[in-house]
């Protein structure tokens, strides 16, 4: 369970009184980072006294561009002294160009132990029960460590079989795609390796990961043999193969999806209920990290309920601040439910440029 009695500002307080205090954490000299606490000099209002709520964050630029060159240690707060330092560097997985970097200390941890919560509503693995394995990015992307973190809290172990998102990206938009083929059977080999000769009992892969790995007698055999968890991220999946995955290949495995990305966090997917009508619904950390979905011919519009949109996040934490700035994602936005009380997100896909193209997934 999270500890909200350490934080500046923490999900027990009202939704005004959450970002007022965030305001002041990261505006003021004292306990700001150097980037916020200069940049504030830059806007045209004052964020202590003008930023009320989560809509006002609307007022600041997407700074997140900045975030590709800027040196780290400018978007550290001062309000967290040397005593216990832990900040960690992490890499947007470049979909849009050159990686943006983030910094971290406890904040994305904490997202971690509520989305292990959400994992044990999914009947997840407890203590005990075997490995997990991730198949995917590690450093320095903060993917790796997350599920790390959700193996170590079950008090067990995480093999990982790394993978370079950029270079398959790069391998694909370049016509290159037998390379990313090679690239995949490259991973299974190692994955097969792991699941001959360990206990492992969760997977951590891609949907397309998961497609290839079915498509490999002995290793659909070594997962349905062995695995009881399944957690799929990083490309989107449609409901038809999510049903293939569900039903078909991985029946006797509970399947739960992720969605985020370095800026936001995770968004885990909530347990299902019988009213849904998607198979598999996100849900932001609350309060900490927000979808919004937008049109993307006014991206200062909301859709409604049940309409297809535009992905726009925001990041409050005592970490790090990132007001309101586009995703390449075009997504479903969900109503909230008693148990998870802000928007949710459905059915995941790489956004449609104006000019046609969509955003390169690879297999990542």
């Amino acid at each position: 369970m999270l500890d909200n009695t350490a934080e500046p500002f923490h999900a027990g307080l009202a939704p005004e009184d959450f970002i007022h205090a965030a305001m002041r954490w990261h505006f003021s000299p004292a306990t700001g980072s150097p980037y916020w606490v200069k940049r504030a000099a830059e806007l045209d209002f004052d964020p202590l006294t003008d930023i009320h709520t989560w809509e006002d964050l609307a007022r600041f630029p997407d700074v997140s561009e900045e975030w590709r060159d800027i040196p780290v240690d400018a978007l550290v707060p001062a309000g967290i002294g040397r005593e216990g330092w832990d900040f960690q560097v992490f890499d947007s997985g470049g979909t849009t160009g050159r990686p943006k970097r983030i910094v971290e200390s406890r904040s994305r941890r904490n997202g971690v132990l509520w989305v292990s919560d959400v994992l044990a509503q999914h009947g997840f693995p407890g203590e005990g029960d075997g490995h997990w394995l991730h198949i995917g990015p590690t450093g320095p992307h903060i993917v790796g460590r997350s599920v790390g973190l959700l193996a170590q809290l079950r008090g067990t172990f995480c093999h990982y079989i790394d993978f370079d998102p950029r270079w398959v990206k790069s391998s694909v938009k370049q016509g290159r795609g037998e390379e990313a083929g090679r690239y995949v059977k490259h991973i299974l080999a190692q994955a097969h390796d792991v699941l001959a000769t360990q206990p492992v009992s969760v997977l951590f892969a891609t949907p397309p990961v998961l497609e290839a790995l079915a498509a490999d007698e002995k290793l659909l055999d070594l997962v349905q043999r062995k695995v009881r968890g399944i957690i799929w991220a990083g490309t989107s999946v449609s409901p038809e193969t999510l049903h293939v995955f569900e039903e078909e290949l991985f029946p006797q495995a509970a399947v739960v999806g992720l969605y985020g990305n370095t800026m936001m966090g995770i968004a885990p997917q909530r347990p299902r209920l019988e009213q849904d009508e998607q198979r598999c619904v996100f849900v932001p950390f609350h309060p900490f990290s927000r979808v919004t979905v937008v049109d993307p011919e006014n991206t200062d519009a909301s859709v409604g309920y049940g309409e297809r949109g535009q992905a726009k996040v925001s990041l409050v934490s005592r970490d790090l601040l990132l007001p309101w700035t586009l995703e390449r994602d075009s997504v479903l936005r969900i109503a909230p439910t008693e148990a998870y009380p802000q928007d949710g997100l459905a059915d995941i896909q790489p956004l449609t440029a104006n000019d046609g193209e969509k955003a390169v997934e690879g297999v990542y």
